[in-house]
């Protein structure tokens, strides 16, 4: 009888034994399951159909150079697909695309290569701890309100400091939460745009100090710099207004000055859940010659456009849709033409897109 209860009893502790050693294999997987590495997919599809409505709309057709849907009727916009794995601390990002406007984002792509061309980001980054970021490779610029991606944006069409201003840089940036929304960025890069590699051997330098959603960012090479600030204020839980300014000022290799400066206004109102409304209000100058894309002016003289953009956001859960009306008035006769081929100082259009983000 004894032998038999130190059997039964041996049994049990057995059991508890098995039944420890799995709790704790359990709560190990749990906690492995935590830890092991992370691939996501995340990006957007957008199309667009767009018309002048004091201009051609057939071949003769002309768009704001800075719309980023300057295309006539029925139109492509970019597929954006965004890949990205992170293991612990440490991480990597690879974010494509495909179509017009992600070729427009692109531009200086390829120079080495057959297929830069769809790289809009591609980076590895390091938490160092709860303070330092460290990232190295091909990220898209930190000045500006607006981005490439059109789910960034609230206007679909793109501000005129958006597309004089840089896309991307590529180089080595490290990035500080000092905590209580204060945060810095330092970085050293390739000259703007050169995304592939440095074909120059020359550098740029990037700042931004950051404070409770305002910035203040700085973009300095050898020839040229840019000082640029972006913001907002939220009013009220339906109204924000966003702004963003910057000059910019160049030197080319035959000591011809070009620069540019701007400021825009974006106040938007919620009027429901489903619905909000934007405009956004920019006034862009060319100064000493420019980059003449304001019109056909003497080289050496200035040319102004002021843009206004209404644009309507309707929200149908991952989908989104943009009715928007633009009006641009330039100082340049030949910056846009009338009905007639006429050179033109203004142009009116109408774009209506659809968004989706996934």
């Amino acid at each position: 009888m004894f032998k038999f209860a130190q059997l039964i009893l041996n049994k049990i502790i057995i059991m508890k034994k098995l039944i420890t050693l799995l709790s704790i294999a359990v709560v190990g997987f749990a906690f492995g399951q935590e830890e092991e590495p992370k691939l996501t997919f995340s990006g957007s599809v957008d199309a667009y159909y767009r018309a002048n409505l004091d201009a051609p709309n057939d071949e003769n057709a002309i768009a704001p150079g800075s719309s980023f849907a300057n295309l006539s009727g029925f139109s492509l916009g970019m597929a954006n697909i965004v890949a990205s794995y992170e293991a612990s601390n440490v991480g990597v990002v690879a974010d494509l695309v495909f179509g017009p406007r992600g070729t427009d984002a692109v531009f200086a792509s390829p120079m080495n290569s057959n297929s830069a061309n769809i790289i809009n980001q591609m980076y590895a980054y390091w938490n160092v701890n709860e303070t330092v970021t460290l990232t190295m490779g091909n990220f898209n610029t930190f000045l500006g309100y607006e981005v490439i991606s059109p789910v960034g944006n609230f206007n679909y069409s793109t501000s005129y400091l958006f597309s004089y201003g840089p896309f991307s840089h590529t180089g080595l940036k490290a990035d500080f939460d000092f905590g209580d929304e204060v945060t810095l960025m330092a970085a050293i890069m390739n000259p703007t745009d050169l995304t592939e590699y440095n074909p120059t051997g020359d550098y740029s330098v990037g700042v931004q100090f950051g404070y409770k959603g305002q910035y203040l960012n700085y973009l300095a090479s050898q020839d040229s710099f840019e000082i640029d600030f972006t913001g907002g204020i939220d009013f009220s839980d339906t109204f924000f207004l966003g702004i963003n300014a910057a000059y910019f000022d160049a030197t080319d290799d035959v000591d011809i000055d070009t620069s540019f400066a701007g400021v825009a206004l974006y106040p938007q109102l919620a009027t429901s859940e489903a619905f909000s409304l934007g405009l956004r209000a920019e006034y862009f100058v060319e100064t000493e010659g420019g980059a003449g894309a304001i019109g056909a002016y003497d080289f050496n003289g200035d040319a102004d456009v002021f843009a206004l953009t209404l644009t309507g956001n309707y929200n149908l859960g991952n989908l989104m849709i943009k009715p928007e009306f633009r009006l641009d008035s330039a100082s340049e006769d030949a910056t846009f033409i009338d009905n007639d081929l006429n050179p033109s100082k203004s142009l009116s259009s109408f774009v209506l897109a659809a968004v989706y983000s996934f």
